[in-house]
């Protein structure tokens, strides 16, 4: 069911994905915040009346939050009391509660696709954390996999020496796909509930390498043999959900225009709010 609100939206941790969160909802003319330890250093992208100075480890600066936000949690939900703690401060019956976690929840070598049925490793204190926050208040996850975009270019990284020539899978999602389900989720995401977000296109980083040679004369590292399989994620169920069409659902494409367009970078995108 839809959830259509005028509640204030506060970004914790604003960083690369935060970003575009913050531009997502400002098309949208919603109220939104972001936050940072170091909100001048950080948030200039930001409207000044926008920008909050928050810290999980000091009390004293979450009363600068608006009062009944909605909440898009964007850094790890550590130490899982602390984290606790603030949720019972910052969250009514009426607020909405979104987790940015980690597609790494899931376990490694898993046959076939991996959805939200698999269980997640509690062992992890994160996961630990986010799972806590799910049963108790309310929180919806999002598991992400690997971010790409403007100043994030999977091609960069090859030409750093920053990945192997391998067979092993990746999972991708743009960063742009990200923070309009992130919106989505607040609108339609049942409490509890959580979501794979992917692009759900599983790739080997071979076939990366090799379309970035191919393609563009990037010089790619030597085959090396995969110590594992990696994961192959589904994301059928927030496309479903949310009934949503990626604006970007081949990475390839995706990949290509962040190649070879000059302008889309990162400070261009913000400036055309």
């Amino acid at each position: 069911m839809s959830r259509i609100t005028h509640a204030p939206l506060v970004i914790l941790g604003t960083g690369y994905t935060g970003r575009f969160i913050y531009r997502a909802a400002r098309r949208r003319r919603r109220p939104v915040f972001v936050t940072s330890r170091s909100p001048s250093t950080h948030l200039a992208f930001a409207q000044p009346d926008h920008r909050i100075f928050f810290d999980l480890q000091q009390p004293q600066t979450w009363s600068h939050l608006p009062d009944r936000s909605d909440i898009v949690w964007c850094f790890p939900a550590l130490p899982e009391d602390t984290a606790g703690t603030f949720a019972q401060h910052a969250i009514d019956r009426n607020s909405r509660l979104i987790l940015l976690g980690s597609t790494s929840a899931y376990r490694a070598g898993r046959p076939g696709l991996v959805d939200e049925r698999v269980p997640v490793n509690r062992a992890i204190p994160r996961v630990a954390s986010e799972e806590h926050l799910q049963t108790t208040f309310g929180a919806t996850v999002l598991r992400l996999s690997g971010l790409y975009g403007p100043e994030r270019h999977v091609f960069d990284w090859i030409r750093k020496g920053k990945i192997k020539n391998s067979n092993k899978y990746v999972n991708l999602i743009h960063v742009e796909d990200v923070a309009e389900l992130c919106l989505l989720a607040l609108r339609y995401a049942s409490p509890g509930s959580t979501y794979i977000v992917s692009d759900g296109h599983p790739r080997r980083w071979a076939e990366i390498c090799r379309f970035a040679a191919e393609h563009f004369q990037i010089a790619v590292p030597p085959v090396t043999p995969a110590r594992e399989t990696g994961k192959r994620l589904s994301s059928r169920k927030i496309l479903s959900d949310f009934n949503y069409q990626l604006k970007h659902p081949d990475l390839f494409t995706a990949l290509s225009k962040l190649e070879s367009d000059p302008g889309n970078d990162l400070g261009f995108l913000l400036a055309q709010e």
